[in-house]
């Protein structure tokens, strides 16, 4: 194994780790393309790659960022929707000889994705992540929504019928390369962070400019994709996501609370399956987390996992101190509906007291 900046990788070996993830079989979720890696490289001066060689080829990539005390973390964690590492079929290691390489005491990760054997048994917990299958074309999901969701479809057809009625021709841009598009949907993701008292993750530089350059990168495994909803050419709705050919991560989605009445996130998401359908794309990944309009688009899920890795010692310990207690409790919570709809609340308020 050699560890290096994501920088230092070499052409062979970014064509080698596009080649090994191609053949794990695994839906091509951009979030495993080398060019996320690079790009999270040129904002986090702490992120590295572990290269794994066999027979004097490379066998495997792992991406990560290293904190103090060895601490380690999934690359771009906090907003990568998609981890762990890329490995060879058959290749045999073991998370504590990953990190002892590595020179980290814990690798900690909250979207590990299903079928990453090293880490799976360290896995505290497993969640559902929702997706839209598209690959048999548009029609055939309507269909599908005309018998699992009949009322949300069609209330949300009404709703784009009125969009268009009372605030102009709604037109739709699957792939908008306007940055002030862009602006204006961090604008809106910014306020609705605020409003439901949640912490701003644009207020981060490192996650600003990230999304900014992944907007203008274009590769066949992971471009930048920005989907705009227009009524008379005023934006609506927007969503930033990242593409790979196959699959369409969502990422960033946010509207104009001015016309929240329109439901425009959900005319977006649909205009999004239909416009990805075209583009040869076979699934939209909604990511991790419970919400009402995910449970009526989705067609199936996904697995992701939750935890961490960890190299006994001391400083794995103060590891586990600083973090493992409050993990629990988020859990504690999440398990629980009437507790979870009370830290909602709180939440909220807290969001309307920001506004003040």
């Amino acid at each position: 194994m050699r560890v290096v900046k994501p920088d230092e990788l070499g052409e062979g070996e970014i064509e080698a780790w596009r080649e090994l993830r191609a053949k794990t079989g695994a839906p091509a979720n951009p979030f495993m393309e080398p060019e996320f890696t690079l790009t999270v490289g040129r904002v986090r001066p702490a992120a590295r790659v572990a290269v794994l060689w066999e027979d004097g080829e490379p066998a495997g990539f792992f991406p990560y960022e290293r904190g103090p005390l060895g601490h380690g973390r999934a690359i771009g964690m906090g907003v990568s929707d998609c981890q762990g590492a890329v490995l060879r079929a058959g290749l045999t290691i073991t998370p504590h000889e990953l990190l002892r390489a590595c020179a980290l005491s814990t690798w900690e990760f909250d979207n590990l994705e299903a079928g990453q054997a090293v880490f799976r048994p360290d896995s505290a917990e497993e969640f559902g992540s929702p997706v839209i299958d598209i690959g048999a074309g548009y029609a055939a999901y309507e269909a599908v929504l005309r018998t699992q969701s009949p009322k949300f479809l069609r209330t949300t057809l009404a709703k784009e019928r009125k969009l268009g009625r009372q605030a102009g021709q709604v037109r739709f841009v699957f792939d908008e390369r306007d940055p002030a598009a862009l602006r204006t949907l961090m604008e809106w993701k910014s306020a609705q962070y605020r409003r439901t008292g949640r912490r701003d993750r644009f207020a981060k530089e490192w996650i600003s400019t990230l999304v900014r350059r992944l907007h203008v990168t274009r590769t066949s495994g992971c471009s930048g994709v920005l989907s705009v909803l227009y009524a008379a050419d005023k934006p609506v709705a927007a969503h930033f996501g990242l593409r790979s050919r196959t699959v369409l991560s969502c990422w960033f989605p946010a509207y104009d609370p001015e016309f929240a009445t329109y439901s425009p996130g959900l005319i977006l998401h649909l205009r999004m399956a239909e416009a990805a359908a075209g583009e040869g794309i076979g699934m939209l990944d909604l990511g991790r987390g419970a919400a009402e309009y995910k449970d009526a688009l989705k067609t199936g899920e996904l697995r992701v996992h939750e935890g961490s890795s960890v190299r006994p010692g001391a400083r794995a310990a103060l590891y586990w101190l600083s973090r493992e207690p409050a993990r629990r409790a988020h859990s504690f919570v999440r398990s629980r509906p009437r507790l979870a709809g009370y830290a909602q609340k709180t939440l909220n308020q807290v969001g309307r007291l920001r506004g003040q």
